[in-house]
């Protein structure tokens, strides 16, 4: 039976992709106010601004690939049980290869029915236009957890986590709630990661290692190293 190795990405394993998050320069967010396009009550409000947010989102996912970070977790899966647990909503891990991806926050590629949240379909092109519904006769939305929003997944990935043999943080601030609290299910004797570039603040974790480099350079090392390959630069 493989060890279980569970990894918790963010944004930044995307960032090397080209995909922006909200907090970066530069990026779609500084189009837009998050309480425009991003909350229940943005889409109450106009449902066309939400959707042409996200359909130039959804453009910007599908334009882009996999990098190193995301295809060095699929080569893990040969020695490791590997479950992903991320707060990205593209699906990059899943193009580069990973076969056990949990989208906390939802998933771009995908709508949903404003009625029934569980008829979720797959976005057949870039766009969900206006007029566009469910069988149920009711709008189209992104399948996307929005701020303001539950995250129905949450419970399943604690799961997850605290069955863990081996856990690693990468690509992300670790200030978003509730997802930023998954490290606390982690058993204290369990080897911890932590992947960035920044100062990412963790207080009162036990056997944490930290690798202060981008998504696809520390994590390849430390892929090779779980590995028991050598590296040519120690961690």
């Amino acid at each position: 039976m493989k060890p279980k190795l569970v990894v918790f990405t963010g944004a930044g394993i995307s960032a090397e992709s080209g995909i922006k998050t909200f907090r970066d320069s530069g990026g779609l967010w500084e189009e837009y106010d998050i309480n425009d396009v991003a909350t229940p009550q943005a889409w109450d409000r106009n449902k066309e601004l939400v959707l042409d947010f996200y359909n130039k989102r959804r453009k910007q996912v599908l334009e882009s690939q996999p990098n190193d970070a995301h295809f060095a977790l699929v080569e893990l899966e040969s020695k490791y049980d590997v479950h992903i647990i991320t707060q990205n909503i593209d699906d990059l891990h899943e193009r580069a290869g990973s076969k056990k991806v949990l989208h906390l926050h939802g998933e771009i590629i995908k709508s949903r029915s404003t009625v029934d949240p569980s008829l979720i379909y797959k976005i057949k092109g870039s766009e969900i236009k206006l007029g566009e519904k469910c069988e149920k006769g009711s709008q189209l939305r992104p399948h996307i957890v929005w701020f303001g929003e539950m995250v129905p997944q949450m419970e399943t990935a604690y799961i997850i986590a605290e069955k863990a043999d081996i856990f690693i943080v990468v690509g992300t601030s670790m200030a978003v709630y509730p997802a930023a609290g998954l490290i606390d299910y982690i058993p204290n004797d369990i080897p911890k990661y932590l992947v960035d570039p920044s100062d990412v603040k963790v207080n009162g974790v036990s056997n944490l290692k930290i690798i202060k480099e981008k998504a696809s350079s520390g994590l390849s090392k430390l892929a090779k190293e779980l590995m028991g390959e050598k590296t040519s630069k120690a961690l």
